[in-house]
Order: C-alpha cells, then sequence, then structure tokens
C-alpha cells in the first residue's frame, strides 16, 4: 500500500484508516471484509528489516507512523462481531483495522423501519429500500483507545468525498477496541 492520497498533516491514525481506505478502493467495490493489524513503521523497521523491506518501508524517514499488514480472510461463515471476539493481538500490534461494505439508511428512512422484523428480514428490507446507500466503512483503534474511521459511498466514490471522523462508527470502533481487552 502506498500513501498516495494522503495529507501528512494528518495524525497517523487518520494517515492509516485513509491509506487503508484507499487501497481498499483499489480492489473495487462488492468485497469482503478486511482485517489489518497496525504496528508502529519505526519499531518494524527496526525489529524486522527483512518484513519492513518486503512491505517498502525501508527508504522512508517517517519517525512516526503506523504500517497496516492485511490479515488472514475474515471466515464468511462467521458473524462480524463473534469472529473479531476471538482475535487476541500480539504486542507488538499497537491498534487494528477493519474496512467493511454495508448498506446504509439515510436518518429520515429509520421512522419507517418495520418493526419486529428478524436480522434477515430487516436486511432484507433495507437492501429493497428506494434510499439505501451503499457504503464502505473503514475503521481504526489503537490500544490506547484512539480511534478513527472513513466512509466512502459508492455513488461517491472519489478520494475528495471520504468522510473521516473519531466518531462515524461508534459500535465498530467499540467491538474493534474489545479485541485488545485484557
Amino acid at each position: 500500500m502506498t500513501m498516495s492520497n494522503t495529507p501528512m498533516a494528518a495524525s497517523p491514525l487518520t494517515r492509516a484508516v485513509l491509506e487503508i481506505d484507499e487501497y481498499a478502493s483499489g480492489l473495487g467495490w462488492d468485497q469482503p471484509a478486511r482485517l489489518f493489524a497496525l504496528v508502529d513503521t519505526a519499531a518494524l523497521r527496526a525489529q524486522e528489516p527483512a518484513l519492513a523491506s518486503q512491505l517498502g518501508l525501508e527508504g522512508e524517514q517517517e519517525t512516526t507512523g503506523l504500517t497496516p499488514i492485511e490479515q488472514d480472510e475474515i471466515p464468511a461463515d462467521k458473524a462480524l462481531d463473534e469472529f473479531l471476539a476471538t482475535i487476541a493481538w500480539p504486542d507488538a500490534v499497537v491498534g487494528c483495522a477493519l474496512t467493511v461494505e454495508r448498506l446504509m439508511l439515510p436518518p429520515s428512512a429509520e421512522a419507517t423501519v418495520p418493526e419486529g422484523l428478524s436480522e434477515k428480514k430487516l436486511a432484507a428490507w433495507v437492501a429493497e429500500h428506494p434510499d439505501r446507500q451503499e457504503v464502505r466503512m473503514t475503521v481504526a483503534v489503537l490500544r490506547d483507545g484512539s480511534r478513527d474511521s472513513a466512509l466512502r459511498l459508492r455513488e461517491k466514490d472519489s478520494p475528495t468525498e471520504v468522510l473521516t471522523g473519531s466518531q462515524l462508527v461508534p459500535g465498530l470502533a467499540e467491538a474493534l477496541s474489545a479485541t485488545f481487552a485484557e
């Protein structure tokens, strides 16, 4: 992954989120969820020079930064929250990130959601709703509790249209933070 369009003024976590969003964008839409370990770039170069070289990091001079490392594929037959509950990270991992595609409704549509639908029927109802939006969410958290996220709408699929913020996807950020709980 390269950070070609990520702003240098942003925090290392924001840069990592935007780097992952750019990477996921390059893969196109209708992709499975992807999980990333976030490691301290300087520590990676010092402790794992061969891996740093493989990732193209040996020439970088940046002293503060996070390197996303994509993990094995997330099992398609397991609910995302169940899968996340099984993760334990080694000490070298300072954070993690997840990119996932979902259908979302605007707040104006929430009042029309039928009561008492099963999860499966609710998903089908949302998929048929005329105001639904396809969105790719990239959420990252650090062990210290820091979090950031990026949202990209399929209909506005451009790096200049990516929304960022620490509170955009609080439930997913909480689930990722729980992977660091002792």
